[in-house]
Order: structure tokens, then C-alpha cells, then sequence
């Protein structure tokens, strides 16, 4: 076999490597657009799949908008099966008729490994980002992921170590969020610019990035800042709109409670988290991120009753706050399904408003969660992962 033309290895080093990225949900879209644009700085790349605005922003051609993606639950899900399934049509006639160098799995796990067994089916190499958390349920299923990915990239040093035991190829990258969480203003000007009084405490309402979760969640943290406000009057609440929601399916909720006077802003995330005295939260990304940010807080999440009967059995571990799993205790309080009452919810906020020990044990913990999450440069190590197989690929 002749060598390649050392001149046309150049030129074809040179022409822009074509990604397929796919991010399921706001949090997937962020770190998914920090990713491109630290690749970007490594090499020339073509970007398309699915995403959000961020990921737009980046560059990307996007096929399907994330947005239309985010739900959680299995009763959830199935509700809006035959969307999913024509977005999965679409993204798997894309890695057929115009294949990737490489294709991006960005959290989002069910929809992305029926994804990542198309381009294994055709040759294509798969980074999946951001693990699934099979070392939460199901665990057996990590065989089964070694076989529809080429590496995986994840952000938890204990991650690393429960997929190299399974022989699965693994590097850990580091949590993004380190870079991520950054405020651009002072708590003081966050809550001029929104008119609120920066003498007052501030109650953060943040229901997640999801329709579904805003449907079920938004109205039991209304209910709890009700509570809170008879309480006490002089609390203020704000409530941070996720890039995945419209603002008309967040007025519908607050329309009942106009006496709250909550503030509904599309604003930087992490302004508005600095800006609070204590934050009511939805489960997932967004603990880990108050964490970050040392804000006392509580978790509270609800699916549907079918859903958590199904869930409830399969998954082995303790907590499911990222924030109490990444501590391996129970830093943050949970209160999932039939305990998230508002005034279970009103009652833990209530606490850590007013009981500084307590207040100020909460802040030391989410410290050292911050620790364990390590140093700054998560983006720039998943893209040089990235940048590595872009290389290895023909």
C-alpha cells in the first residue's frame, strides 16, 4: 500500500471536521456549546444535530431544538413518544446519509445510546459526555454501554473507577460547572436590575428546564412560598426561566399567586442563584450549581405515581440530589414525591433562614462539595478527548 500525499494529509488535516452533537436538555446544552467552542480553538469543525439556543450560539446547524426533548419520567416520556421517536428518525437519517467524524452524546442517555448504536452500525467513532447514571440504577447496563461507545467522558472521579473496572474506555475530564458557575454582577445589582430590594431577604423559586417539571413541581414551590410569605411578609422571591421554557408556561403558574410578587427573569442563572438567601430547588444539574455558588437550599422533586412506583425499585442508591451524591451523605435535604408537601418545603426553608448554625453547616458541606468537584478546565479536557479521536479518524 502507497503512503498518503504528506500535501494532501495537510489539506485534509485542514478542512473542518464534521461533529454530530446531541444534548438533550438546558444543562446538556451548555456544557455541549462550551465544548464546541473550546474544540473550535483545537481545529475547524462543522457542527449540526440537537440542542438548544447555546449550542446555536456556538455555531451549530441544529436539526431538532432541544426544547421540544425535555421531559423526565417514564409515564412522561411515553406521553410524548411519538415526538421523540421523529426527532430520533431524523438525527439517525443525518449520521446515515451524511455520517460525522465524530458524533457527541451529551447526557440525555436513552434517546443518545439508541443514537450512539446507529453510528457504531456505520463506522462512526462515539464520544458519549457526561455519564449516565447507571452506578445509581441498573448498574448491570455498563456492559452494554461499552460496546455502543468509543470512550466516555465523565465528571466524578468515582466514576472513572466504576467504568474502568467494566473495562469500558473512560477518562475523567472534570465537572465544567467549575468554569460554568460565574456571576456577572453583585447580588446588589442583580436585584436592583430586577426592582426588587436588595435589604430584603430573597427565596429562589427553580423548578427545573423541563415542560413537565414546571407542570409538576412549579405549583408545589408556589404553594411553599405562599406559606413562607404568610410568615413572612416581607420575603422576596425570583424565579429564574430556563433557556427550554417559555415564559407564557411559566405566567400561567404565577397568574394564581400575583400577591407573591414573584420575579419571572430570563437572566444569567448564576446572578439570580447569588442573588438568593436560600433557593427551593428541582433535582438534577441545578443542585450541584447552588453548591458551587455555597446557597443554602432544598431539593424537592415529583413525577408521576406510575413512574416512582417503577423508579423507585430500580434505583440503588440513597440520595438523588447530585449534590448529596457527590458529598456520598446528606447534605441538602430531600423531599421527593409524597414528602414534597409545602409545608415540609416551607419548614426546612424556614430553618435556614433563621438558624445560623444550621444555616452556616449547610454552607461548610457545599464547600467541600465544591472541592470534590476539582479544578477549573473540565471544557478544554473533554475537547482535547474530542480533539484526540478527531485525529485517530481517518
Amino acid at each position: 500500500m502507497s503512503k498518503p500525499d504528506p500535501i494532501n494529509t495537510e489539506q485534509s488535516r485542514q478542512r473542518p471536521r464534521k461533529i454530530m452533537i446531541s444534548a438533550g436538555e438546558a444543562s446538556g446544552d451548555l456544557h455541549a456549546a462550551n465544548l464546541i467552542k473550546a474544540l473550535q480553538k483545537l481545529t475547524p469543525v462543522e457542527v449540526s444535530g440537537m440542542g438548544g439556543d447555546k449550542l446555536r450560539a456556538a455555531g451549530a446547524k441544529l436539526q431538532v431544538d432541544c426544547a421540544e426533548m425535555a421531559v423526565v419520567g417514564i409515564v412522561e416520556v411515553l406521553f410524548n413518544l411519538r415526538r421523540i421517536l421523529a426527532n430520533l428518525k431524523k438525527l439517525r437519517h443525518e449520521l446515515k446519509t451524511s455520517p460525522p467524524d465524530l458524533l457527541i452524546l451529551v447526557d440525555y442517555q436513552e434517546f443518545n445510546f439508541k443514537l450512539a448504536k446507529t453510528a457504531k452500525e456505520h463506522g462512526i467513532k462515539v464520544l458519549f459526555y457526561i455519564s449516565p447514571q447507571v452506578w445509581a440504577w441498573r448498574p448491570h447496563r455498563v456492559h452494554k454501554i461499552g460496546k455502543l461507545i468509543d470512550m466516555m467522558a465523565v465528571l466524578f472521579p468515582f466514576e472513572e473507577k466504576f467504568y474502568r473496572k467494566a473495562n469500558v474506555p473512560v477518562r475523567f475530564v472534570g465537572n465544567p460547572l467549575v468554569d460554568e458557575v460565574k456571576t456577572g454582577k453583585s447580588k446588589t445589582e442583580t436585584l436592583q436590575h430586577h426592582h426588587m430590594d436588595p435589604g430584603k431577604k430573597v427565596v429562589g423559586l427553580f423548578p427545573g428546564s423541563r415542560r413537565n417539571e414546571i407542570k409538576r413541581i412549579l405549583p408545589i414551590q408556589l404553594k411553599a412560598a405562599n406559606i413562607l410569605k404568610q410568615k413572612h411578609p416581607e420575603l422576596q422571591f425570583i424565579l429564574p426561566i430556563a433557556s427550554t421554557i417559555d415564559s407564557s408556561e411559566i405566567s400561567t403558574h404565577l397568574d394564581q399567586y400575583s400577591h407573591l410578587d414573584v420575579h419571572a427573569v430570563k437572566d444569567n442563572v448564576y446572578n439570580v442563584m447569588q442573588s438568593c438567601d436560600a433557593i427551593i430547588t428541582a433535582s438534577g444539574t441545578a443542585t450541584l450549581e447552588i453548591a458551587l455558588m455555597g446557597i443554602p437550599n432544598v431539593i424537592t422533586y415529583e413525577i408521576s405515581p406510575i413512574s416512582y412506583f417503577i423508579l423507585k425499585r430500580l434505583v440503588t442508591i440513597e440520595n438523588i440530589g447530585l449534590v448529596n451524591i457527590v458529598a456520598e451523605k446528606s447534605v441538602v435535604k430531600e423531599f421527593i414525591q409524597y414528602e414534597a408537601s409545602p409545608e415540609n418545603i416551607a419548614g426546612e426553608i424556614v430553618r435556614l433562614l433563621t438558624d445560623d448554625s444550621y444555616r452556616n453547616a449547610m454552607i461548610t458541606e457545599l464547600n467541600q462539595v465544591r472541592a470534590k468537584l476539582g479544578k477549573e478546565g473540565g471544557s478544554d479536557n473533554v475537547a482535547q478527548l474530542a480533539f484526540e479521536m478527531l485525529e485517530n479518524t481517518p
